[in-house]
């Protein structure tokens, strides 16, 4: 692990509800990610896997322990200050793209720096062109996502994630609604990106297959970690982009 890690969280713990109706779901969870790993979190239905993407992406906060990216204190930060973090330097992929239908591909993958700045411009414009590309979608800018096809839509959806050009993409189950085919050509797609940009990725998965393409494997287990393994990132830029 490089001395000064991309995002650090220690303790954190999650309750939801109140007396005997809480149910606690992570359990003192201790992570470190450095810049430019790809990392697979794994672990059954209802480990807490979701509930950790969704604490370390801002949000959520946790019941206790704390959380810093970036030498930011997410913890201790205020609600509009996680956002504005959020919005700069974290970028989603879900297992459903969650694009917006009236939106072309263009729109789609500009508007998490279109809803950052309160509008669009021509450098938006030709960064997102340039994310389709790189994700092999030149040919769908004008597309809905109607008119594409599962693999194609999630393809759009990890250029969105991009176009703020993040130090860390959170990716939740981002091929479970793909056929292998699909599944296969998504993650060979982020592993290249990986590669080429340094940008770190943190995915959940119950895909062996998908699993196996990562360089580390952190394994939940009933709300904690049973196994996370060591970061093969000896050094890296923590600087991302497409």
């Amino acid at each position: 692990m490089s001395a000064q890690p991309l995002m650090s969280a220690r303790g954190l713990e999650k309750t939801f509800g109140e007396g005997e109706a809480s149910a606690k779901v992570l359990h003192g969870i201790d992570l470190d990610l450095a810049p430019g790993e790809l990392a697979a979190l794994i672990g059954p239905s209802g480990s807490g896997k979701s509930t950790l993407l969704t604490i370390l992406g801002t949000l959520l906060k946790p019941s206790a322990g704390t959380h810093h990216m970036l030498g930011v204190d997410l913890t201790g930060a205020s609600e509009a200050e996680r956002t504005r973090f959020r919005n700069r330097n974290l970028g989603f992929v879900f297992q459903f793209h969650h694009l917006l239908p009236d939106l072309t591909a263009l729109e789609n993958v500009m508007m998490p720096a279109a809803a950052d700045a309160g509008r669009e411009t021509a450098a938006m414009r030709e960064r997102a062109a340039e994310l389709l590309d790189a994700v092999g979608l030149a040919d769908r800018r004008d597309y809905r996502p109607s008119a594409m096809s599962g693999g194609q839509r999630q393809r759009v959806a990890v250029a969105r994630a991009l176009m703020n050009r993040p130090a860390l993409v959170l990716a939740d189950e981002p091929t479970g609604n793909l056929d292998r085919q699909s599944a296969d050509q998504v993650m060979a797609l982020i592993a290249k990106i990986n590669e080429a940009t340094g940008c770190c990725f943190l995915i959940s998965t119950h895909d062996e297959h998908i699993s196996a393409r990562c360089r580390r494997k952190i394994e939940l287990l009933d709300g904690s970690l049973v196994g996370q393994g060591q970061s093969t990132i000896s050094s890296a830029s923590s600087g991302a982009g497409a």
